[in-house]
């Protein structure tokens, strides 16, 4: 409550690990009259419109990757995310992440629907889609509900602001509501601690070397021990405490790179955004362009599912 007016439920997509996930979920036999793959397409609405259904968010934001590679990412450790370069270079596409070739061409659809539906889309000039998530997520009043298949941003779990998960486990129909209870059980550790222990752990998807010799469950555990990032630091560089000597010298041996790792880990909380209006409509905000849509693409009963559970939220 603020001032006695209830603050606005938000719900965040992230987006492209969402209609990747849906594109990966769903048959490729659905296809537009002309016989184009619109699986991820429909399979991105018919999960918006359960979204809705069963949460019922007040306002909602599709965020984007304006930038899946931000260079001042890169600066710090040149490492990230190298490898997808590498697999796209392979294919021909030039330093741009692989996207399959039949859903390269369902994005600017997706993107279309979205803004004939009303919905806000959401990117910001050199961050990554979680990098807004991160901004609105710290700008946010009252409950946020983050949806997303990327377990880096469990970082922002905070059961004291109402701030949870939710995260696919099993295609995009069983949805794991993750607070700091479930992360405690899963990962030994809360949200505000996710950060430094994704940052020891190090992550090979992205191009993130972490500490050698320390994986997840051991990464926990000195978190718990010494409380964060810096005082396991610290500790490695006190020859009096319980760490052992080859973790101490690992520790210091990675130095450099726990320099600047927690930067390239957490997500921003300052990105740039635009004016936007992030409300949930009732009604599409442009019906003529999505009926064109609809008709071109063969949107059918997804589209439909989307537009009940807007009217009907």
């Amino acid at each position: 409550m603020i001032g006695g007016v209830t603050a606005p439920r938000l719900m965040l997509l992230d987006s492209a690990s969402l209609y990747f996930r849906a594109y990966f979920g769903v048959p490729d036999t659905l296809r537009s009259p002309q016989g184009e793959p619109v699986n991820a397409v429909r399979g991105l609405l018919d999960f918006i419109a359960r979204l809705v259904q069963d949460h019922r968010p007040d306002e909602l934001v599709a965020c984007m990757d304006a930038d899946w590679r931000p260079q001042w990412r890169v600066d710090l450790v040149p490492s990230y995310k190298t490898h997808r370069v590498a697999e796209a270079a392979e294919d021909g596409e030039d330093g741009e992440e692989e996207v399959p070739d039949t859903l390269a061409p369902q994005v600017p659809v997706i993107e279309q629907v979205l803004d004939a539906l009303g919905i806000a889309r959401v990117g910001s000039p050199g961050y990554e889609a979680d990098d807004v998530i991160g901004t609105l997520t710290a700008r946010a009043k009252g409950p946020v509900q983050i949806v997303t298949g990327d377990r880096d941003l469990f970082q922002l779990v905070d059961d004291a602001r109402q701030i949870t998960v939710l995260y696919p486990v099993k295609g995009m129909g069983n949805l794991q509501v993750t607070d700091d209870a479930v992360l405690l059980e899963k990962y030994g550790v809360r949200g505000a601690q996710y950060a430094d222990m994704a940052a020891l752990r190090g992550d090979p998807s992205d191009g993130l070397p972490g500490v050698k010799g320390i994986g997840e469950k051991t990464a926990a555990q000195l978190i718990n021990e010494y409380g964060d990032l810096a005082a396991i630091r610290a500790a490695a560089l006190d020859v009096g405490s319980k760490l052992t000597p080859a973790r101490r010298r690992n520790i210091v041996e990675g130095s450099g790179y726990l320099d600047v790792a927690p930067t390239v880990v957490r997500v921003a909380p300052d990105a740039p955004l635009p004016d936007f209006d992030p409300a949930l409509p009732h009604e599409p905000l442009d019906p003529m362009t999505l009926e064109h849509l609809s008709a071109r693409w063969g949107l059918g009963t997804s589209l439909d599912r989307v537009l009940e559970a807007l009217a009907t939220r």
